[in-house]
């Protein structure tokens, strides 16, 4: 594809600010000749970069991330200044990305030749069908930008991208940031400052069309001249928009089944904290599950859970165990009866599905947590540098028996101690047996400090060997406070 030029608002050659040539005539036209090269700045480019330039950008990009300019749009001028110009940033303020642009053309551009750039093949090649395909599948195209004379190419399918017509040429590098939607800036403006710097930079952001916003992914590279200076950057560009649209749903769907919660959870006289760590990473979900939620008389249930088995196959019944619990809460029943109703609406899934599962209720005016395990791990009570086990009641696997009965058993708490509760895939690990897993566990525990719940969780998975890339994890901590108030 034949390289474009980029015209300004005032239809000056950005580099030049003199009137564009016809560089793009119609069919069978030839091209106005060039302008002769320079010779001083020939010498300028043969030397290398003009004196104070890497000084310039060494400022410039040693600044954080300024807001963007006003008047960013495509092709507009800043202050007054013609596109293309360079525009003074405010004493002692580091110039943004875009105004770092602009220096490097002003220091390497000049009224010389725009030769095309070395990006596609030309129209009609043996390839042409083939690449423009891959465009189309891929939802990308590429682009390229001088930095000396401002010129820049683009691939057919980058315009259909930005909703440009190939007649009104490519943006140019600084006025790209105007399609970018503000929220969105210090992304791309990032990657500007990398790429600038000479390193090679990603990174994804939403544009703003005449159709509707899109989603960008973008790859940057920089390519540097013999002085090291960089000349040129190459770019990809990919609509994700489709793909970021498929990963809001399927967000929203995971969090309407198992609900993402904040570092802490706040109920009455209760504070809770929970790490979710599930192994199937596209979907976020796997057989583990947890609730904490209010109940009747001032109390707060607190249940986990795990369906056997791995990946995408146990979401489905994993959903319904954690809705189930959900929706008998408002029936007042005890942690047995609930565990009762649970297997049999495991036993009678008919799908050969197990799980195990731990629901009681904490009563903070009492200062007692009463509960029934369904096969599940013993809590960990923690608190003063001490932790032990507790002594589970009696009570066999969700639906391994179709008249399975479950025990109750009741432990005092004192203000300032912590309950966790947890799955297997927190303790169980390959090479490791399961109860040294919860000795590690109990061991970390100790150090609880009655700090931030929630870093005090990081540190415990941590001591127990991070995150399990075999298995799903779950770690609840239930603490009650000093006070009630």
């Amino acid at each position: 594809m034949r390289a474009s030029p980029m015209v300004g608002a005032e239809g000056l050659h950005p580099s030049t600010n003199t009137a564009p040539r016809d560089l793009d005539p119609a069919p069978g036209r030839t091209p106005a000749s060039a302008p002769a090269l320079d010779p001083a700045l020939a010498a300028d480019l043969a030397d290398g970069l003009p004196e104070g330039l890497p000084a310039d950008l060494a400022a410039g990009l040693g600044g954080g991330l300024p807001g963007a300019p006003p008047g960013d749009g495509p092709g507009e001028g800043r202050g007054g200044a013609r596109d293309g110009e360079p525009q003074a940033a405010p004493q002692g303020a580091p110039a943004t990305p875009t105004a770092l642009v602009r220096q490097v053309r002003a220091h390497l551009g000049g009224p010389y030749a725009h030769a095309p750039l070395p990006m596609a093949p030309p129209p009609g090649g043996p390839y042409a069908t083939q690449l423009a395909h891959v465009q189309q599948l891929g939802e990308m195209g590429w682009c390229t930008w001088n930095l000396g004379t401002g010129d820049a190419s683009w691939s057919d399918h980058v315009y259909v991208i930005f909703d440009r017509s190939p007649e009104e040429g490519p943006v140019a590098l600084d006025a790209l940031a105007a399609y970018v939607v503000p929220a969105d800036r210090p992304a791309f403006d990032r990657a500007l400052r990398e790429v600038l710097g000479g390193a090679r930079a990603q990174a994804e952001f939403r544009i703003r069309t005449a159709s509707g916003p899109r989603v960008l992914r973008t790859v940057l590279d920089p390519v540097a001249g013999p002085d090291g200076a960089v000349r040129t950057v190459y770019g990809v560009i990919q609509d994700i928009t489709r793909r970021a649209e498929e990963r809001l749903l399927a967000d929203t769907l995971s969090d309407a089944i198992l609900p993402r919660q904040g570092p802490v959870i706040d109920l009455p006289g209760v504070r809770v904290a929970v790490r979710y760590l599930p192994a199937e990473r596209t979907t976020g979900l796997g057989g583990d599950w947890y609730l904490a939620c209010r109940a009747s008389r001032g109390r707060v249930l607190i249940a986990i859970g795990d369906v056997s088995g791995h990946g995408r196959d146990v979401i489905a019944p994993m959903a319904r165990l954690r809705h189930a619990v959900d929706a008998l809460v408002v029936t007042d029943a005890s942690p047995a009866q609930l565990l009762a109703w649970l297997n049999e609406l495991v036993w009678h899934s008919h799908d050969g599905t197990t799980a195990t599962a731990l629901a009681g209720y904490l009563d903070p005016v009492a200062q007692e947590f009463t509960w029934a395990q369904a096969g599940h791990l013993p809590p960990i009570l923690t608190g003063g540098g001490e932790a032990r086990l507790l002594d589970a009641p009696e009570g066999v696997l969700l639906g391994a028996d179709a008249d399975s009965g479950y025990e109750i058993a009741r432990v005092r708490l004192r203000r300032g101690e912590t309950l966790l509760l947890y799955t297997d895939g927190l303790v169980e690990r390959p090479g490791r047996d399961i109860e040294d897993g919860i000795a590690l566990t109990r061991l970390a525990a100790t150090s609880l400090t009655g700090g931030d719940l929630a870093v005090e969780l990081d540190r415990i998975i941590d001591a127990v060997g991070g995150t399990n890339p075999a298995d799903d994890a779950c770690l609840l901590a239930v603490r009650l406070p000093l006070s009630l108030g």
